[in-house]
């Protein structure tokens, strides 16, 4: 129960004072270039796990400072530390309660074997599509019985897509705006593709559950 209260503090106490000095931070990313990108990493660590601004914002503003490279580099950083943050507090403070909720009834104790079985690959997929709220990943990963490695590797890299999109338009406003268009037709293929991909394999999975033992 102490755990669980020092965490749940924590994270409250840390996201009313990024609320309260979340302007200031933010002008400062903008200024690009004038301080450490480690510092820079640091900061985008912190606005992916506290959003106080939706993060694509984020995202943005580090692609139009650092260029779509580094920018984006910056991004995944930030998100992909904040989402691991993330899933080692609340399996370390609350995944006891979290499992025995999840195993409670039949439905959910069968989706949560199914994902655990798939974890990889629904992670992977998962990230690579934006509409999805991490929290809601990170979260449901961290309760269930995914191990810590499976689980960092699937989110770090479904996640490189999103984040080069958020830093590429980004720079995009300020260098090209007309490349936006083009962008998103892009980007738009990508997750058809993707979609297409995460059909065969349900369909695949579904194929091998039905087979007699």
């Amino acid at each position: 129960m102490i755990k669980k209260s020092f965490l749940v503090l924590s994270y409250v106490i840390i996201a009313i004072l990024l609320s309260i000095y979340g302007e200031q931070l933010l002008h400062w990313l903008q200024s690009g270039g004038t301080h450490s990108l480690i510092l820079t990493s640091v900061a985008a660590t912190m606005f992916a796990l506290f959003p106080v601004i939706p993060y694509p914002v984020i995202g943005g503003i580090l692609g139009a400072a650092y260029g779509p490279w580094v920018g984006s580099g910056l991004t995944w950083l930030g998100s992909s530390l904040a989402s691991i943050i993330m899933f080692s507090a609340v399996r370390y403070g609350f995944q006891d309660w979290g499992r025995s909720l999840l195993y409670r009834y039949k439905q959910t104790a069968t989706i949560t074997h199914l994902f655990e079985r798939n974890a990889f690959m629904t992670i992977f997929i998962s990230r690579l599509i934006p509409v999805i709220p991490s929290i809601v990943v990170n979260i449901y990963s961290a309760l269930s019985r995914v191990p810590f490695w499976p689980y960092a590797c699937a989110s770090s890299l479904g996640k490189i897509p999103s984040m080069f999109l958020f830093a590429v338009v980004g720079n995009s406003l300020v260098t090209s705006p007309r490349n936006l268009v083009f962008i998103c037709f892009v980007y738009a293929g990508f997750l058809l593709v993707v979609y297409l991909i995460y059909r065969f394999f349900n369909r695949h999975a579904a194929a091998v559950d039905r087979k007699p033992l």
